[in-house]
């Protein structure tokens, strides 16, 4: 009997010291982002309609996007060296070229600022487009496509028509809607970016004045680049000729945003992306483009 009991005990040490420990239970904790991968920190105004960490790029990028009427908008500017099929972007700090796809890193906050792409990084070999939408994925995450100058021109006509988004009710004064409210170079001028900045952005948009990249020598600016803290820049997917593109840009002393316009192709300007949800309208063309 005792032989027994002891054997028992034995049984019953043996199960418990090689009972194996449950496996660390995964924490209902949200991973935290990498700080040099995470969307901007960025003061939306209560008025817009913010979707956090709305989209995430090959290289794991995190974007929060912004709705504007029918259009959800990226609410910082791209920053992937890669395509979403792994393709290479190369970068460079002088060499431009109107066929060879190429980014520049602008100094400063690069989560804020991004790259700056030419046109021909921007389009990835995809056909130019003027519809809405232009079904051009081009340097785009999945799910995401480069507006075209039609889409551009419905994101100035929602600002128009919208009185908050007018600066002293004029519905020509909608740039202080779509700028941010930091980084711009100060004017004196009234309803202008540069000016009473806590007043900008009612519209979550987050125009950055990153400035473009250009060799092309402009009155007192040099080359390389350039505009910096004045300008804002985006391009578009629809084409203008063999040697230029439409984009659109924000100027600090300037309170329109005016339709989109020719810039040369090998220009490097930044880039925001649409997302592909919203429902297909018929297209239509900027009066003074085409």
């Amino acid at each position: 009997m005792k032989k027994l009991a002891l054997l028992l005990c034995t049984a019953v040490f043996v199960l418990v010291g090689c009972e194996k420990e449950d496996p660390e239970k995964p924490s209902d904790t949200p991973t935290q982002i990498d700080s040099a991968l995470a969307a901007p920190i960025q003061n939306f105004p209560a008025t817009a309609e913010v979707i956090y960490d709305a989209v995430i790029d090959i290289e794991g990028h995190h974007y929060d996007a912004v709705k504007i009427g029918d259009q959800i908008w990226m609410a910082s500017n791209l920053r992937t060296a890669r395509y979403a099929n792994g393709d290479w972007i190369p970068e460079e700090d002088f060499v431009m070229s109107f066929t060879k796809p190429f980014r520049y890193k602008p100094s400063g906050d690069f989560a804020l600022f991004g790259y700056l792409y030419n046109w021909s990084a921007v389009m990835h070999w995809d056909e130019s487009s003027n519809a809405i939408p232009s079904g051009v994925q081009g340097v785009c995450p999945d799910g995401w496509h480069v507006p075209s100058a039609a889409e551009w021109e419905q994101l100035r006509n929602y600002c128009i028509t919208h009185s908050e988004c007018c600066c002293n009710e004029s519905s020509e004064s909608i740039a202080k809607s779509l700028a941010a409210d930091h980084s711009w170079h100060y004017s004196g001028k009234q309803c202008v970016p540069g000016n009473d900045l806590s007043a900008n952005n009612i519209t979550g948009f987050s125009a950055v004045p990153v400035g473009m990249f250009s060799y092309i020598d402009y009155p007192g600016c040099g080359g390389g680049f350039w505009a910096f803290e004045k300008m804002a820049t985006y391009w578009s997917s629809s084409n203008y000729g063999w040697s230029s593109a439409c984009g659109v840009s924000v100027n600090y002393s300037s309170n329109e945003f005016p339709s989109a316009a020719p810039v040369g192709k090998l220009s490097g300007y930044s880039v925001r992306c649409l997302k592909d949800d919203p429902p297909i309208m018929d297209s239509c063309r900027p009066n003074n483009l085409f």
